[in-house]
Protein backbone atom coordinates (compact mmCIF):
# COMPACT_ATOMS: atom_id res chain seq x y z
CA UNK A 1 0.00 0.00 0.00
CA UNK A 2 1.13 3.54 -0.77
CA UNK A 3 2.64 4.97 2.45
CA UNK A 4 0.63 8.17 1.98
CA UNK A 5 -2.60 6.22 1.70
CA UNK A 6 -1.75 4.17 4.77
CA UNK A 7 -1.10 7.33 6.79
CA UNK A 8 -4.26 8.95 5.41
CA UNK A 9 -6.40 5.97 6.44
CA UNK A 10 -4.96 6.09 9.96
CA UNK A 11 -5.38 9.86 10.29
CA UNK A 12 -9.00 9.77 9.08
CA UNK A 13 -9.94 6.73 11.19
CA UNK A 14 -10.97 4.77 8.12
CA UNK A 15 -11.22 0.97 8.00
CA UNK A 16 -8.15 -0.82 6.58
CA UNK A 17 -10.13 -2.12 3.61
CA UNK A 18 -10.66 1.47 2.45
CA UNK A 19 -7.40 1.10 0.53
CA UNK A 20 -9.01 -1.47 -1.75
CA UNK A 21 -12.06 0.76 -2.24
CA UNK A 22 -9.87 3.75 -3.09
CA UNK A 23 -7.89 1.73 -5.59
CA UNK A 24 -11.01 0.29 -7.21
CA UNK A 25 -12.58 3.70 -7.73
CA UNK A 26 -9.66 6.08 -8.15
CA UNK A 27 -7.04 4.12 -10.09
CA UNK A 28 -9.07 3.71 -13.31
CA UNK A 29 -10.44 7.24 -12.98
CA UNK A 30 -6.90 8.65 -12.82
CA UNK A 31 -6.10 7.00 -16.15
CA UNK A 32 -9.21 8.46 -17.77
CA UNK A 33 -8.56 11.97 -16.43
CA UNK A 34 -4.95 11.96 -17.57
CA UNK A 35 -6.05 10.74 -20.98
CA UNK A 36 -8.65 13.47 -21.40
CA UNK A 37 -7.13 16.51 -19.64
CA UNK A 38 -5.49 18.07 -22.69
CA UNK A 39 -5.78 21.71 -21.58
CA UNK A 40 -5.36 23.48 -18.23
CA UNK A 41 -8.37 23.63 -15.94
CA UNK A 42 -9.95 20.25 -16.78
CA UNK A 43 -12.87 20.02 -14.34
CA UNK A 44 -13.87 16.72 -12.76
CA UNK A 45 -17.21 17.01 -10.98
CA UNK A 46 -17.69 14.60 -8.07
CA UNK A 47 -21.32 14.38 -6.95
CA UNK A 48 -22.27 12.41 -3.87
CA UNK A 49 -24.82 12.60 -1.10
CA UNK A 50 -23.98 13.73 2.40
CA UNK A 51 -21.64 11.24 4.11
CA UNK A 52 -21.06 9.25 0.91
CA UNK A 53 -17.29 9.69 1.15
CA UNK A 54 -16.87 12.13 -1.75
CA UNK A 55 -14.47 14.42 0.13
CA UNK A 56 -12.35 11.48 1.24
CA UNK A 57 -12.18 9.99 -2.23
CA UNK A 58 -11.43 13.41 -3.72
CA UNK A 59 -8.41 13.70 -1.42
CA UNK A 60 -7.16 10.28 -2.53
CA UNK A 61 -7.77 11.08 -6.18
CA UNK A 62 -5.86 14.35 -5.82
CA UNK A 63 -2.89 12.51 -4.34
CA UNK A 64 -2.88 9.85 -7.06
CA UNK A 65 -2.99 12.46 -9.80
CA UNK A 66 -0.17 14.45 -8.22
CA UNK A 67 1.97 11.32 -7.96
CA UNK A 68 1.55 11.03 -11.73
CA UNK A 69 2.83 14.57 -12.17
CA UNK A 70 -0.45 16.46 -12.59
CA UNK A 71 -1.02 19.87 -11.02
CA UNK A 72 -4.31 19.56 -9.14
CA UNK A 73 -6.64 21.83 -7.18
CA UNK A 74 -9.61 20.63 -5.13
CA UNK A 75 -12.67 22.85 -4.73
CA UNK A 76 -15.69 21.99 -2.58
CA UNK A 77 -19.15 23.33 -3.31
CA UNK A 78 -19.44 23.76 0.48
CA UNK A 79 -16.74 26.43 0.37
CA UNK A 80 -18.89 28.52 -1.97
CA UNK A 81 -21.67 29.10 0.56
CA UNK A 82 -23.01 32.61 0.87
CA UNK A 83 -22.08 34.39 4.06
CA UNK A 84 -24.28 33.98 7.11
CA UNK A 85 -25.51 37.55 6.70
CA UNK A 86 -26.42 37.00 3.03
CA UNK A 87 -28.43 33.87 3.87
CA UNK A 88 -30.21 35.68 6.68
CA UNK A 89 -31.20 38.33 4.15
CA UNK A 90 -32.56 35.62 1.83
CA UNK A 91 -34.49 34.18 4.77
CA UNK A 92 -36.13 37.56 5.39
CA UNK A 93 -36.75 38.50 1.77
CA UNK A 94 -37.55 35.16 0.11
CA UNK A 95 -38.23 32.32 2.58
CA UNK A 96 -37.12 31.45 6.15
CA UNK A 97 -35.79 28.03 5.07
CA UNK A 98 -33.02 29.74 3.08
CA UNK A 99 -31.25 30.54 6.33
CA UNK A 100 -30.09 26.91 6.28
CA UNK A 101 -27.11 26.42 4.01
CA UNK A 102 -26.95 23.66 1.44
CA UNK A 103 -29.59 23.91 -1.25
CA UNK A 104 -29.16 25.73 -4.57
CA UNK A 105 -29.61 29.43 -3.97
CA UNK A 106 -27.37 29.42 -0.88
CA UNK A 107 -24.05 29.40 -2.78
CA UNK A 108 -22.03 32.17 -4.42
CA UNK A 109 -22.10 30.91 -8.01
CA UNK A 110 -20.20 33.92 -9.35
CA UNK A 111 -17.37 33.17 -6.91
CA UNK A 112 -17.27 29.57 -8.12
CA UNK A 113 -17.02 30.63 -11.76
CA UNK A 114 -14.27 33.11 -10.92
CA UNK A 115 -12.26 30.45 -9.07
CA UNK A 116 -12.53 27.97 -11.96
CA UNK A 117 -11.44 30.64 -14.42
CA UNK A 118 -8.54 31.74 -12.25
CA UNK A 119 -7.23 28.21 -11.68
CA UNK A 120 -6.96 27.66 -15.42
CA UNK A 121 -4.71 30.72 -15.87
CA UNK A 122 -1.15 31.56 -14.77
CA UNK A 123 -0.91 33.20 -11.37
CA UNK A 124 -2.15 32.55 -7.85
CA UNK A 125 -5.69 31.68 -6.85
CA UNK A 126 -6.94 31.96 -3.28
CA UNK A 127 -9.41 29.13 -2.75
CA UNK A 128 -12.54 30.09 -0.78
CA UNK A 129 -13.14 28.48 2.60
CA UNK A 130 -16.23 28.08 4.78
CA UNK A 131 -16.29 27.31 8.52
CA UNK A 132 -19.32 25.17 9.34
CA UNK A 133 -18.76 25.60 13.08
CA UNK A 134 -19.42 29.35 12.76
CA UNK A 135 -21.74 28.97 9.74
CA UNK A 136 -19.80 31.65 7.91
CA UNK A 137 -17.11 32.24 5.34
CA UNK A 138 -13.48 32.11 6.43
CA UNK A 139 -10.59 34.15 5.10
CA UNK A 140 -9.34 32.61 1.87
CA UNK A 141 -7.03 29.65 2.16
CA UNK A 142 -3.49 29.15 0.90
CA UNK A 143 -2.78 30.29 -2.65
CA UNK A 144 -2.72 27.75 -5.46
CA UNK A 145 -0.30 28.36 -8.31
CA UNK A 146 -1.89 28.17 -11.72
CA UNK A 147 -2.55 27.05 -14.25
CA UNK A 148 -3.52 23.68 -12.82
CA UNK A 149 -4.10 20.65 -15.01
CA UNK A 150 -7.10 19.27 -13.13
CA UNK A 151 -9.73 20.82 -10.87
CA UNK A 152 -11.59 18.35 -8.64
CA UNK A 153 -14.95 20.00 -7.92
CA UNK A 154 -16.95 18.04 -5.33
CA UNK A 155 -20.30 18.58 -3.71
CA UNK A 156 -23.62 16.97 -2.90
CA UNK A 157 -25.44 18.45 -5.92
CA UNK A 158 -22.56 19.13 -8.29
CA UNK A 159 -23.80 18.56 -11.83
CA UNK A 160 -27.48 18.35 -10.84
CA UNK A 161 -30.28 19.60 -13.10
CA UNK A 162 -33.60 21.13 -12.11
CA UNK A 163 -36.87 19.26 -11.85
CA UNK A 164 -39.88 19.92 -14.04
CA UNK A 165 -41.79 22.67 -12.15
CA UNK A 166 -44.87 20.43 -12.11
CA UNK A 167 -42.96 17.95 -9.93
CA UNK A 168 -42.75 20.57 -7.16
CA UNK A 169 -46.46 20.57 -6.43
CA UNK A 170 -46.47 17.56 -4.10
CA UNK A 171 -44.39 17.87 -0.89
CA UNK A 172 -41.82 15.10 -0.39
CA UNK A 173 -41.68 15.31 3.42
CA UNK A 174 -43.03 17.02 6.51
CA UNK A 175 -40.62 19.94 6.19
CA UNK A 176 -42.06 20.89 2.80
CA UNK A 177 -45.62 20.17 3.85
CA UNK A 178 -45.49 22.19 7.07
CA UNK A 179 -42.83 24.87 6.46
CA UNK A 180 -43.19 25.41 2.70
CA UNK A 181 -46.92 24.82 2.12
CA UNK A 182 -47.13 27.22 -0.84
CA UNK A 183 -43.94 25.86 -2.48
CA UNK A 184 -42.10 29.21 -2.50
CA UNK A 185 -38.89 27.74 -1.06
CA UNK A 186 -38.67 24.73 -3.34
CA UNK A 187 -39.59 26.84 -6.37
CA UNK A 188 -36.79 29.30 -5.55
CA UNK A 189 -34.30 26.44 -5.12
CA UNK A 190 -35.37 24.81 -8.39
CA UNK A 191 -35.16 28.10 -10.30
CA UNK A 192 -31.67 28.76 -8.97
CA UNK A 193 -30.60 25.28 -10.06
CA UNK A 194 -32.13 25.78 -13.51
CA UNK A 195 -30.42 29.16 -13.91
CA UNK A 196 -27.08 30.29 -12.45
CA UNK A 197 -26.01 26.84 -11.26
CA UNK A 198 -26.12 25.49 -14.81
CA UNK A 199 -23.51 28.08 -15.80
CA UNK A 200 -21.27 26.68 -13.07
CA UNK A 201 -21.96 23.02 -13.76
CA UNK A 202 -21.48 23.49 -17.51
CA UNK A 203 -17.76 23.84 -16.77
CA UNK A 204 -17.60 20.16 -15.75
CA UNK A 205 -15.67 18.07 -18.28
CA UNK A 206 -16.12 14.69 -16.54
CA UNK A 207 -18.97 13.98 -14.12
CA UNK A 208 -18.63 11.28 -11.44
CA UNK A 209 -21.57 10.15 -9.30
CA UNK A 210 -21.18 8.26 -6.03
CA UNK A 211 -24.62 6.68 -5.97
CA UNK A 212 -26.10 5.85 -2.57
CA UNK A 213 -28.58 2.96 -2.39
CA UNK A 214 -31.41 5.23 -1.22
CA UNK A 215 -32.20 8.43 0.62
CA UNK A 216 -32.97 6.42 3.76
CA UNK A 217 -29.39 5.11 3.77
CA UNK A 218 -28.10 8.68 3.43
CA UNK A 219 -29.98 9.63 6.61
CA UNK A 220 -28.38 6.69 8.44
CA UNK A 221 -24.92 7.67 7.18
CA UNK A 222 -25.40 11.27 8.31
CA UNK A 223 -26.55 10.18 11.76
CA UNK A 224 -23.49 7.93 11.99
CA UNK A 225 -21.27 10.92 11.20
CA UNK A 226 -22.78 12.96 14.01
CA UNK A 227 -22.52 10.04 16.45
CA UNK A 228 -18.79 9.84 15.71
CA UNK A 229 -18.47 13.59 16.21
CA UNK A 230 -20.27 13.38 19.56
CA UNK A 231 -17.96 10.57 20.67
CA UNK A 232 -14.86 12.53 19.66
CA UNK A 233 -16.06 15.68 21.42
CA UNK A 234 -16.78 13.65 24.56
CA UNK A 235 -13.28 12.17 24.50
CA UNK A 236 -11.65 15.55 23.96
CA UNK A 237 -13.84 17.49 26.37
CA UNK A 238 -15.36 19.54 23.57
CA UNK A 239 -18.74 21.21 23.37
CA UNK A 240 -21.28 18.46 22.64
CA UNK A 241 -23.64 21.09 21.24
CA UNK A 242 -21.42 21.15 18.15
CA UNK A 243 -22.89 17.77 17.16
CA UNK A 244 -26.50 17.31 16.09
CA UNK A 245 -28.89 14.87 17.71
CA UNK A 246 -30.60 12.23 15.55
CA UNK A 247 -33.74 14.37 15.38
CA UNK A 248 -31.72 17.42 14.35
CA UNK A 249 -29.97 15.40 11.63
CA UNK A 250 -33.34 14.26 10.30
CA UNK A 251 -34.59 17.85 10.16
CA UNK A 252 -31.39 19.08 8.51
CA UNK A 253 -31.27 16.32 5.90
CA UNK A 254 -34.92 16.96 5.02
CA UNK A 255 -33.78 20.18 3.32
CA UNK A 256 -31.83 18.02 0.87
CA UNK A 257 -34.33 15.21 0.37
CA UNK A 258 -36.12 16.41 -2.75
CA UNK A 259 -33.00 17.09 -4.78
CA UNK A 260 -31.18 14.04 -3.43
CA UNK A 261 -33.97 11.74 -4.60
CA UNK A 262 -34.01 13.53 -7.97
CA UNK A 263 -30.24 13.14 -8.41
CA UNK A 264 -30.32 9.43 -7.53
CA UNK A 265 -33.06 8.87 -10.11
CA UNK A 266 -31.88 11.17 -12.91
CA UNK A 267 -28.09 11.52 -12.87
CA UNK A 268 -27.04 7.86 -13.36
CA UNK A 269 -28.34 8.02 -16.93
CA UNK A 270 -25.94 10.79 -17.96
CA UNK A 271 -22.96 10.80 -15.57
CA UNK A 272 -19.65 9.77 -17.15
CA UNK A 273 -18.94 7.46 -14.23
CA UNK A 274 -21.42 5.96 -11.77
CA UNK A 275 -20.00 4.30 -8.66
CA UNK A 276 -22.86 2.39 -7.03
CA UNK A 277 -22.29 2.12 -3.28
CA UNK A 278 -23.75 -0.40 -0.87
CA UNK A 279 -24.98 0.44 2.63
CA UNK A 280 -21.38 0.33 3.91
CA UNK A 281 -20.21 2.81 1.24
CA UNK A 282 -18.36 0.10 -0.66
CA UNK A 283 -18.71 -0.17 -4.43
CA UNK A 284 -20.80 -3.09 -5.59
CA UNK A 285 -19.04 -6.16 -7.00
CA UNK A 286 -17.09 -5.49 -10.19
CA UNK A 287 -19.17 -4.55 -13.20
CA UNK A 288 -16.28 -3.33 -15.30
CA UNK A 289 -12.66 -2.34 -15.08
CA UNK A 290 -11.67 -1.61 -11.47
CA UNK A 291 -15.06 -2.55 -10.08
CA UNK A 292 -16.81 0.56 -11.33
CA UNK A 293 -19.66 1.01 -13.74
CA UNK A 294 -18.74 0.42 -17.38
CA UNK A 295 -20.15 3.88 -18.09
CA UNK A 296 -16.62 5.18 -17.44
CA UNK A 297 -15.35 6.36 -20.82
CA UNK A 298 -11.98 4.87 -21.75
CA UNK A 299 -9.06 7.23 -22.22
CA UNK A 300 -8.53 8.27 -25.81
CA UNK A 301 -6.33 5.96 -27.80
CA UNK A 302 -3.02 7.45 -28.93
CA UNK A 303 -2.73 8.08 -32.65
CA UNK A 304 -1.06 5.32 -34.66
CA UNK A 305 2.69 5.60 -35.03
CA UNK A 306 3.78 6.96 -38.41
CA UNK A 307 4.74 4.32 -40.92
CA UNK A 308 8.46 3.84 -41.41
CA UNK A 309 8.10 1.92 -44.66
Amino acid sequence: MDAWLSDFIAAEGLPPDFAATAQAICAPLVETILGQAKAPGFVVGVCGTQASGKSTLTAVLKHMLEVRGARVAALSLDDLYLTHAARQALAREVHPLLATRGVPGTHDVALGLAVLDSLARPGETLLPAFDKSTDDRQPAGAPVAGPVDVILFEGWCVGAVAQDPAALAEPVNALERERDPDGRWRSFVNAALAGPYQDLFSRIDLLVLLKAPSFEVVLAWRREQEAKLRARLAREGGDLKRAMTDDQVADFIAHYERLTRHILAEMPGRADLVVALDENRKPFPPRGRGGVSPSLPPPPRPPPAPSTS
